[in-house]
């Protein structure tokens, strides 16, 4: 009886720990490969790029802007992620991705997708109002191994000229993760193109609306950490000192850290824009 005891005191002991092991999570606009950068290329800063994520230990990373040739070349220095996401302009290889990078000695991956911010978010390649480009949102369905709870996961990237197409987006992001994610959690990352007081983050975070999301930084439990801004247009100091990438939240979390990650070696950065990154508990 004795022994029964101590084993289920044991279990309950590992099963409040595995609760309270934090998952980390990365949104990371890496710039697509323009050989027009010069030294700021992507061949001379892959290596950049991957050992911040590898540093940070993401669990969950939702990347924009890369190209096909980039995400091999991420999954060849980050051997223990995977991948999901399609190439916005053919929904196979052709055109950025707003991919997902797991790590498998954390999650399981149980189910994902991509759908097109448009009017017709299943047909690949189309541009959705007065769009200047494609773009796409990738989601997958996780569970995560310590601690057996399951949630999800969106990335996009919102266009950076139609005032319509960020309206309509965000407003479309709204409902696609209400009707995906149904009440589980969601961990919704993204370059939005757009500072907190423009019109897609107040549509996005409008507590008068049931399905809006929260920005991680605002719950953070330790103040943040690095520049406000998250764009550095390879400047030595970021352009503006409001953000327009973010990790919002859908459902009851716990935000232990929020950051900034604004490394630099010899003064070049590993992207045009800062990872934002976050610590965070499913309650």
């Amino acid at each position: 009886m004795r022994h029964l005891w101590l084993t289920a005191v044991c279990c309950l002991l590992v099963s409040a720990l595995a609760a309270q092991v934090p998952l980390k999570v990365m949104s990371f606009n890496i710039r697509y490969n323009n050989p027009d950068d010069s030294l700021n290329a992507w061949p001379l800063r892959k290596d950049k790029a991957a050992s911040e994520i590898q540093f940070l230990g993401a669990h969950t990373l939702g990347v924009q802007e890369a190209l096909y040739d980039q995400m091999q070349d991420l999954q060849q220095r980050l051997p223990q992620y995977k991948s999901i996401g399609v190439g916005r302009d053919d929904g196979k290889t052709k055109g950025e991705f707003s991919a997902i990078f797991y790590d498998t000695t954390r999650l399981q991956l149980l189910n994902s997708q991509t759908f097109w911010l448009s009017e017709t978010p299943t047909v690949a390649g189309h541009i959705g109002w007065d769009g200047a480009c494609t773009r796409i949102v990738t989601w997958g369905k996780f569970k995560d191994k310590k601690t057996n709870k399951v949630f999800y996961h969106f990335n996009t990237h919102f266009d950076h000229m139609g005032k319509i197409a960020r309206r309509e987006s965000a407003k479309f992001l709204l409902q696609q993760v209400h009707q995906i994610a149904g009440q589980q959690p969601a961990i919704i990352t993204g370059d939005f193109n757009a500072i907190p007081t423009d019109e897609p983050i107040q549509i996005i975070m409008n507590p008068n609306d049931p399905l809006h999301l929260t920005d991680s930084k605002a719950i953070s439990q330790t103040p943040h950490f690095g520049p406000t801004g998250t764009f550095n247009g390879w400047n030595i100091a970021e352009v503006d000192d409001q953000p327009i990438d973010y990790i919002f939240l859908k459902g009851k979390f716990d935000i232990l850290k929020h950051a900034s990650i604004s490394e630099t070696w010899g003064g070049r950065y590993a992207s045009d824009h800062f990872a934002v990154y976050a610590e965070i508990q499913l309650k």
